[in-house]
């Protein structure tokens, strides 16, 4: 094992070459050649090579509740369009990373650079899931996708105007590419959503992706045991400009740049690439960590959207649509709504909705000894005090 990678996997390619010498031979560790995902969407069958060991590792998917296999090496058959090929995968660990090889034996060089390249468009089409970029590479999410799909403006209680404003200016943007143009102006926008944590700025991008007939793609880190944060800053911007028109998501913008990176990142935003039709949103709860050069510079982010905490009638609006969906013995009544708005000054929305689970978990434990209304208020008086 002290030779190089690519010297370990000079054998392998040269003993199928020797092997089917009738054979055209693909060799790739390209992440978007999924032909398993594309199997099990339909577009071909893909079996194990029957009397030959395959070797498949089993992990916990934590965040979707399930088990679920990876192979490791083996060989497998592939049938598309009428052709026969065969997969070889295998691969090998290095710095706590696996690096993936395949060798696809096809029977002409036409048939399996096609099917390279049918499946590497297939993987890049971006239809039911959001795409998350996280570890050096992007992956496609369904539970976000459900997530975002679960979520509308209409029950996100922010000032009117902040909501209207907001909403106006992403919609504009996506309708505005032929504007744009006529008067010579880079088709590209940059907003920025601050302020304290729990005030509207996730929910505000989830409706917005929800709202959108544009792809997703959602940043969570630019950092990676493999990949140097320049490398994956540079992918993350390259995936964005060829989905572009899209929304390109950067949560919590302050724990993603530092000083390692910021150069790089503000060339990506605005240096040699013109990141058509790319309207970014970025959000963060501490603006005072953002350097100055990304936080005050116009032609990164064009404007600034404050998400403060809620005043007394916007608490009033959030805790009566959170009542509503509440079973009759648990609702405060709009005497009780009336003073817990009152009482909760210098709460934020998350903290509100923590307040009415709490004092449920009270009144459920009480077995409805004492109101709602009685419960939800001693609640609130003991957080104020905390």
């Amino acid at each position: 094992m002290a030779k190089p990678k690519n010297a370990l996997y000079y054998e392998p390619s040269r003993a199928l070459r020797s092997a089917f010498p009738d054979h055209w031979l693909l060799e790739t560790d390209d992440y978007d050649f999924d032909v398993r995902d594309f199997a099990e969407a339909g577009h071909c069958c893909l079996n194990d090579l029957p009397g030959l060991h395959i070797r498949r590792t089993t992990d916990w998917h934590q965040y979707c509740d399930h088990s679920y296999d990876s192979l490791e090496d083996g060989w497998q058959e592939v049938e598309w369009q009428g052709h026969r090929m065969t997969l070889l995968t295998t691969g090998m660990y290095s710095d706590s990373c696996r690096s993936t090889r395949r060798f696809l034996l096809a029977p002409s060089d036409v048939v399996g650079r096609e099917f390279f390249e049918t499946v590497g468009r297939w993987s890049n089409e971006i239809r039911s899931e959001v795409l998350v970029f996280d570890n050096g590479h992007w992956s496609k999410s369904e539970n976000l996708y459900d997530s975002i799909k679960g979520t509308t403006l209409d029950d996100l209680v922010l000032p009117a105007a902040l909501k209207d404003e907001v909403r106006e200016n992403v919609r504009s943007f996506f309708g505005a590419e032929k504007t744009y143009d006529r008067y010579k102006l880079p088709w590209k926008r940059g907003l920025l959503f601050l302020g304290p944590p729990g005030n509207g700025k996730t929910h505000m991008i989830k409706g917005l992706a929800n709202e959108l007939d544009v792809p997703c793609l959602y940043v969570r880190s630019f950092s990676s045991w493999h990949y140097t944060p320049h490398q994956n800053i540079s992918s993350a911007f390259k995936r964005a400009r060829e989905s572009a028109p899209c929304l390109f998501v950067l949560e919590d913008l302050d724990s993603l740049i530092d000083d390692r990176n910021r150069s790089y990142f503000l060339n990506e935003m605005d240096g040699f690439y013109s990141n058509h039709g790319i309207l970014t949103v970025a959000t963060t709860n501490h603006p005072e960590r953002v350097d100055p050069a990304i936080l005050d510079r116009p032609s990164r982010f064009d404007r600034k959207f404050m998400f403060t905490l809620p005043e007394q009638c916007e608490r009033f609006r959030y805790l009566a649509l959170q009542n509503e969906g509440l079973e009759p013995s648990l609702r405060l009544t709009e005497h009780g709504l009336d003073l817990a708005a009152h009482h909760t000054a210098g709460f934020s929305f998350a903290y509100l909705k923590e307040l009415i689970l709490s004092s449920m978990m009270a009144w459920i434990r009480e077995e409805g000894r004492r109101p709602m209304d009685e419960v939800c208020r001693c609640r609130s008086r003991r957080w104020l005090v905390r």
